[in-house]
């Protein structure tokens, strides 16, 4: 690895003490710090621009027609429209969101099922942003959101649904928000839980690490507080997410057991290649666990989230 950063992530500095290792798809080693400073969990040496163009790849996005197909695109759905359904409840008709890393566009697209809006989406080079552009009412950017994007105080909401952590320049990202989302708007952000009890059990093995692409981590708490400093207040957390905390738990006992990480995710995603490594008969029982045991693991995510430990957590903030 060319580039040797071991500076935090956040806020820059070199005082942070080593957790564990981690491995990243493609075999590169890593760690996971700690900052002294500022309490942000973060990837050491932080990766270079050559690696993350090649974890950003076609692979990573799916190339079909949708990331996922069949029921796993169903369920997806399912749980996309009931974020919908959340975010709308703050929000007039007419009201101006913007989703940054708005994927295929089809969270915005739920909206308008519920109320008319006025739609923005934030998207990287990809067939993600392809997908996205497909849909007429997005007002659709390729690339970063920049200082230029919008006017200060003009957007109602702004969403970052696991997003932040993939963020190079998180610091920079939440001074924009602060300025362009209105007085009493609503920031709504989903991470991986840092300081759950998977992230905990499993390490550098945990699903939602996802080296060299999860870049920074806070805990629910430390994020709270440091979201206060920008402006914005807590008013709605959910920790039991059915959507992603069962599978993280299915996900990460597998990487325990396989060479590679992540097999079944990309197995799921399309992504031969990454796979191939892996008989048929040695999927179909990846599958097969992971059907076995999603009711199970369920039942353990609701338990995670009533200490407030599950492995994904949605916030909603309000601007004051």
């Amino acid at each position: 690895m060319n580039n040797q950063n071991h500076s935090c992530g956040y806020c820059k500095a070199d005082d942070s003490r080593i957790l564990y290792p981690a491995s990243d798809v493609f075999g590169n080693d890593f760690t996971i710090n700690h900052c002294n400073l500022c309490k942000a969990f973060f990837l050491s040496p932080r990766p270079s621009n050559e690696l993350l163009a090649k974890a950003y790849d076609d692979s990573y996005y799916g190339k079909k027609d949708e990331k996922f197909e069949g029921l796993v695109e169903k369920f997806i759905s399912y749980f996309r429209n009931n974020r919908a359904k959340r975010l709308s409840k703050y929000l007039p008709t007419g009201a101006k969101v913007l989703d940054i890393g708005c994927g295929n566009g089809k969270f915005l697209q739920s909206l308008l099922r519920i109320k008319s809006y006025e739609l923005f989406g934030i998207e990287m080079e990809g067939n993600s942003a392809k997908r996205a552009a497909r849909i007429k009412e997005i007002k659709l950017k390729i690339g970063a959101l920049s200082k230029d994007d919008f006017n200060e105080n003009s957007l109602d909401a702004v969403c970052l649904f696991h997003v932040f952590e993939h963020l190079t320049e998180p610091k920079e990202t939440l001074q924009l928000l602060s300025g362009i989302i209105k007085k009493d708007g609503i920031l709504m952000i989903s991470i991986p839980n840092i300081d759950s009890f998977q992230s905990r059990i499993f390490k550098g093995k945990w699903l939602h690490l996802d080296p060299p692409r999860h870049l920074l981590f806070f805990t629910p708490t430390d994020l709270n507080n440091l979201l206060k400093e920008y402006g914005f207040e807590l008013i709605h957390q959910k920790h039991f997410i059915t959507e992603q905390n069962p599978y993280g738990m299915v996900q990460s006992i597998l990487n325990c057991f396989t060479k590679k990480r992540e097999v079944l995710y990309e197995a799921l995603k399309g992504n031969t290649e990454y796979a191939k490594d892996y008989s048929s008969l040695n999927l179909q029982l990846q599958k097969l666990f992971f059907l076995a045991t999603l009711p199970f693991f369920m039942g353990t995510d609701l338990i995670a989230s009533m200490f407030k430990k599950g492995a994904t957590v949605e916030f909603t903030f309000k601007k004051i």
